[in-house]
Order: C-alpha cells, then structure tokens, then sequence
C-alpha cells in the first residue's frame, strides 16, 4: 500500500491509504490515517520534502503508521533537502543535510529512494539509501530533441555523472566548463568553456538542480561566444526561484521533471516521475 503525502505526487501505481492532514493555528502539521490498514502489508510513502512542514508531515505520519503495527518498506523522496549544502564553507554554518539524513534515519525505513543526488555525501549519510541517476531522463530529453547535441558538464562537479550519462547515451560528446564562486557572498565569476569552437551543435547543459538559473545563464552567455548553436537545458530538480524570464532569452528550452513542485511555462517541459524515471 501507498501514502502519498502530497497528492500532487504520486510516482507508483498501487492502492493508495486514505488520510487528513491539516495544520493547527499554532503552525504545527497535523494527520490522521483514514484507511483501516492490513498489518500483514508493507507501506511505502512518498513525499516532496521542500520545507520542515513538510519533513514534519512526514515523521507524524510514520509515527501514526507506526502505531497501528505497520512495517515500513519504502520512502520516495526524489528531491533530498539541502543536499547542496554537503560541507561547512565557513565557521559557524551548519552541515545541513547531515540534519536532513539523520531525521530521516531515524525514520527506520528499509529503503529510502533519492533521484540524481548532488553528490556522494546525501547517499553516504542516508541509511538503506538507493540513489536513481538521471540517465533514463535524460534519455528521455535527448529523445525530444535530437541525438545531434553536445553535452555540456557545467562544473566540475558534474563531470563524474555526465560522462556516465554520455556512456549509457552511446557516447555522445562531452564539453567541460567550470566557473568560480566566492563562498563568502555566492557571487559566480569567470565561467570558461573548453572548447575552441562548438562549429553550431546544439548543446545541452545538464545538472540536478536549477534554483536561481545563475550558473547556467553565465555559462550560456561563454557558450554563444564559442558557437554553440541552440541551447538547451535539463535539470532534475526543477526550483526556479527566479522564474523563467531570463533563462528563456538564453534557451531554446528547458526540461525537469516534477521531483520539487509542478512548474508551467512555455519554454518548459516536465517530465512526470512515474513514468519509469525512479527504476
């Protein structure tokens, strides 16, 4: 059986649990199970964990299922909170997805399913957990718009995925970029490409996150000047927080799917997580 937490989200067919969930006047999440559950049957829950309601939500519900006997098989959480903030930069920050681990943890699920982890450390840090990579979305991408398309790795950090993503697409080409940021203030600086001329292909920058869109409007701004033809984006974890007005003047089109929040615009395309992105 399923609980869908948020019932925007719902990644598995199967029999879904009934229940109410509402916050008090205080601003606590409140839920009550409606569905009278067989305790001979395992239960997986899904969530879209984008706020501490939200992870708040989630431990009163499995301690609501806890206490009806039920065993807890699975938790889908494809987009892992403060996954980005994998290291203490400076004195005085918290490790904040070691905080996000170890409630979920606590949890005491038997597997705990991530899509496309920033790095190794949410898995590293995260019990029982089974990280699903992007290939078969940006499978799904390339499908959309073409095999005649660069693969750009927008930093460092995403060489070691995007050369297995180019290995499971049959070797399609890579182009490495990097970029510098101040770790003070965050500001991004001195975005290089390194290639000498992209002679017109088509390119696709390919990362797990998109909040602000800065990193990838720098580094199509470097692009352009190298020859890229058209441009185009894909992310797993779609956020936005800026919106799309700058990004559209910089891409063809964009691609997420709905592992944050659904999203609408026309330079946009979501891909939906049940459709066979999270096996």
């Amino acid at each position: 059986m399923i609980l869908n937490l948020d019932s925007n989200f719902k990644p598995l067919d199967g029999e879904e649990i009934q229940f109410e969930s509402f916050t008090f006047s205080g601003g606590e999440p409140h839920i009550k199970i409606k569905t009278d559950l067989d305790t001979q049957k395992e239960v997986v829950v899904t969530h879209r964990l984008n706020s501490f309601n939200d992870v708040g939500l989630l431990c009163l519900a499995v301690d609501a299922l806890k206490r009806m006997d039920i065993t807890l098989s699975k938790l889908i959480i494809p987009y892992f909170p403060s996954a980005r903030q994998d290291r203490v930069m400076t004195k005085g920050e918290p490790l904040s997805v070691k905080v996000y681990a170890d409630i979920v943890n606590n949890l005491g699920f038997k597997k705990v399913i991530v899509l496309d982890v920033h790095s190794d450390v949410t898995p590293a840090l995260l019990n029982n957990c089974v990280a699903i990579s992007n290939h078969n979305f940006i499978k799904q991408v390339i499908n959309a718009i073409g095999k005649e398309v660069k693969l750009i790795s927008p930093d460092g950090g995403a060489l070691k995925k995007i050369y297995k993503v180019s290995e499971f697409l049959n070797g399609l080409e890579v182009v490495e970029c990097s970029k510098s940021r101040d770790i003070e203030t965050g500001k991004l600086t001195g975005f290089k490409v390194y290639a000498e001329d992209l002679d017109g292909y088509d390119c696709l920058i390919v990362d797990d996150i998109c909040d602000g869109g800065r990193t990838f409007i720098g580094l199509a701004s470097e692009l352009k000047k190298k020859n890229a033809g058209k441009l185009y984006l894909a992310v797993s974890h779609g956020i936005f927080s800026k919106g799309f007005e700058e990004l559209e003047k910089h891409f063809t089109h964009i691609f997420t799917t709905n592992s944050f929040k659904e999203q609408l615009h026309a330079c946009l395309t979501q891909i939906n997580l049940n459709n066979g992105l999270l096996s």
